[in-house]
């Protein structure tokens, strides 16, 4: 294999968009085998724009999904990875929202987007182009997170009526922050029970507007941790990965992997190329 090279800057958005987005990753990756790499679910709306050539996407790995161009995406929640296909090098902004941050920047619910892809510029419309156009043309990462922040503040300032997330039960919410908290291993009845709901209205509730009930969200959670664990530059051995994130065993988590990846653990990690990239 080549020398490759790997860069990836991380930066907070601005303080008013907090609540709706939770990070920005500037990548610019080179030198690396083509292949496919799996983008894994967890508990971010993740939107991409490109900085050089479209990228080539499909909302599934192995499965036959079709796969698609796009110079910006939008995903939502999902129970699978998606499939990144790449020549050696990619380089692009990512941005991760919460819930909530669906509807304060695209004016819908997160549950309108669960298990899709969807181009950046049917959600945002012209604001779309002119991020897309302001990131490229941008000279450094912290004049593209700077363009970031006024561009995501305009979209949530528009149709808003002040109140970006109007609609958003409270239960729900509380509901969702102590999932995450707890990286998906809390009781959903307990939950439930506390909020003065039963497991059914909750769940009904909480997948209208999320897209995922609150025991897909669990699992998917739980795996995230366990991906991220997994692809740490020293990781644990898969045992111990399974006790840590929460699995009954390995076997548990084998099952799950296959689910959420379409590979197994092993052959997830060694086709895995981009693996401590940055």
């Amino acid at each position: 294999m080549e020398d490759h090279t790997a860069a990836g800057i991380v930066a907070l958005p601005a303080p008013a968009l907090r609540e709706y987005v939770d990070s920005y990753v500037g990548f610019d990756l080179r030198g690396f085998p083509p292949g496919v790499h799996c983008g894994p679910p967890g508990r971010a709306l993740t939107a991409v724009i490109s900085l050089s050539e479209p990228l080539e996407m499909a909302a599934g790995v192995d499965d036959g999904s079709p796969v698609a161009r796009f110079g910006g995406v939008a995903g939502g929640l999902m129970c699978r990875s998606v499939a990144v296909h790449h020549d050696g090098r990619q380089q692009g902004v990512r941005v991760s929202l919460t819930p909530l941050g669906a509807r304060a920047v695209y004016g819908v619910p997160s549950a309108e987007l669960a298990h899709r892809l969807v181009p950046l510029d049917e959600l945002l419309g012209p604001l779309a182009v002119e991020l897309a156009e302001r990131l490229r043309s941008a000279p450094t990462w912290a004049a593209r997170f700077g363009a970031l922040d006024a561009l995501l503040l305009r979209a949530v300032g528009r149709g808003t009526g002040g109140d970006p997330v109007r609609g958003v039960r409270p239960e729900v919410a509380e509901a969702w922050r102590r999932l995450v908290v707890s990286r998906g291993r809390v009781q959903i009845g307990a939950v439930a029970a506390e909020l003065g709901w039963s497991r059914r209205y909750l769940t009904e509730r909480f997948r209208g507007e999320v897209g995922l009930s609150p025991k897909s969200l669990a699992r998917v959670l739980r795996f995230e941790y366990a991906h991220e664990l997994a692809a740490a530059r020293d990781p644990l051995p898969w045992g111990e990965v399974a006790a840590v994130s929460g699995y009954a065993d390995q076997a548990h988590l084998v099952r799950d992997w296959r689910e959420f990846t379409g590979r197994s653990p092993t052959v997830w990690r060694r086709g895995e190329v981009l693996l401590g990239a940055g």
